[in-house]
């Protein structure tokens, strides 16, 4: 069976896709272990197109297949922002998860309340012949102004999963697994990916 690289250097998402996909008997590997430094510009217009741009540099570079995700909140009473801009939402140079939701919640104060929101992520499978297979998943939520739960990363602590009262960082691992826009994505991608490994 082929590897499969996990296309992206965050380790909070390495991490939720080592969990994903663990059941799969597929080889996972990161650009660490196979020393790649790559750093994709994502200026594409949509989830789509910075995901399949991430996935092809990396299949491209190291001869893998390679799965690649971009995702993004996008928070109604802002009209859809942050999307595509949800991992450079502040001012700040150099800022953290944290600045971000500070600068998101400021934003908020001016907005009648419930700020309803989803989270939306779109996984892109780059096969090094140039062929891609597309998965989206999109979670719904609301946002709320203070900060609950020590799971997760981003945004995690302040979106609100309304159907279970718990924010996404309060959730367990095993929880955020069944229920997040990333793990959503993941279920629709991993048939795909089992034919591709298996038989490519």
């Amino acid at each position: 069976m082929k590897q499969l690289l996990i296309a992206t250097n965050n380790k909070g998402k390495i991490k939720e896709l080592q969990d994903l996909l663990k059941d799969t008997g597929i080889e996972l590997v990161t650009p660490s272990q196979v020393d790649l430094k790559l750093d994709v510009i994502e200026d594409g217009k949509t989830y789509a197109e910075n995901s399949t741009k991430k996935a092809i540099a990396f299949a491209e570079t190291s001869h893998l297949v390679s799965l690649a995700d971009d995702s993004g909140l996008e928070v109604d009473a802002l009209s859809g922002a942050p999307g595509l801009y949800s991992a450079r939402y502040s001012p700040k140079p150099n800022a953290t998860d944290k600045d971000r939701r500070l600068y998101l919640l400021k934003n908020l104060k001016v907005k009648p309340r419930p700020w309803t929101a989803r989270f939306r992520a779109t996984i892109a499978i780059a096969i090094p012949n140039g062929e891609i297979h597309l998965a989206e998943g999109i979670c719904e939520g609301e946002i709320i102004p203070e900060e609950r739960g020590t799971g997760g990363f981003g945004y995690d602590p302040i979106f609100l999963l309304q159907t279970l009262g718990k924010t996404m960082a309060e959730l367990s691992m095993d929880e955020k697994n069944r229920l997040s826009h990333r793990a959503r994505a993941v279920m629709k991608a991993k048939p795909v990916l089992i034919h591709i490994l298996k038989l490519s």
